[in-house]
């Protein structure tokens, strides 16, 4: 068993917007690239036995920290379980020749209802030694913010789809 990661946070939205913010092709490559990062979907299968495939580019690769290259991470996504509004599972595999990043990751995306809307729980479990916990940490909660500013947005706009109340 390896190490396990974890960020969590508060959400402005009810659990159902944010797992469907979880499962939008669109709206998973605009809030899942963490800060300096931009991120590109190949492939898009949103189902249980499905996935995904991201690369995710540095916007600044000084001192290469790609993992697959020297400034790009790519990773498949597998989704093992998928409960509405409740929770997503997924497997993640870094592509990358480093035996320090290889092994299948577990993230388990936990959704839970509050007064103030709904608490993301990210756990990472069995992450590969070459990540480092505090960067890997910091990146989902990166990650959690960009969530909550895509959902929080789209929610204050009109019905209209216009801009922003």
């Amino acid at each position: 068993m390896g190490r396990t990661d974890r960020a969590s946070r508060v959400i402005a939205a009810p659990p159902a917007t944010v797992y469907g913010a979880l499962l939008d092709r669109e709206s998973v490559e605009a809030w899942l690239p963490p800060d300096g990062m931009r991120g590109r979907i190949e492939r898009w299968d949103p189902r249980p036995g499905g996935g995904f495939r991201m690369v995710l580019t540095y916007l600044d690769p000084t001192g290469d920290p790609g993992k697959t290259s020297t400034a790009t991470d790519v990773v498949d996504v597998g989704f093992t379980a998928l409960v509405p509004a409740e929770r997503v599972v997924q497997r993640a595999v870094f592509e990358a020749d480093d035996p320090a990043y290889a092994g299948v990751m577990t993230m388990t995306w936990q959704l839970t209802a509050t007064t103030a809307g709904t608490e993301v729980s990210v756990t990472a479990t069995d992450v590969p030694p070459g990540i480092d916990q505090t960067a890997h940490e910091a990146g989902i909660a990166s990650s959690l913010a960009n969530l909550a500013s895509h959902v929080e947005t789209a929610g204050r706009r009109g019905a209209d789809g216009g801009e922003p109340r």
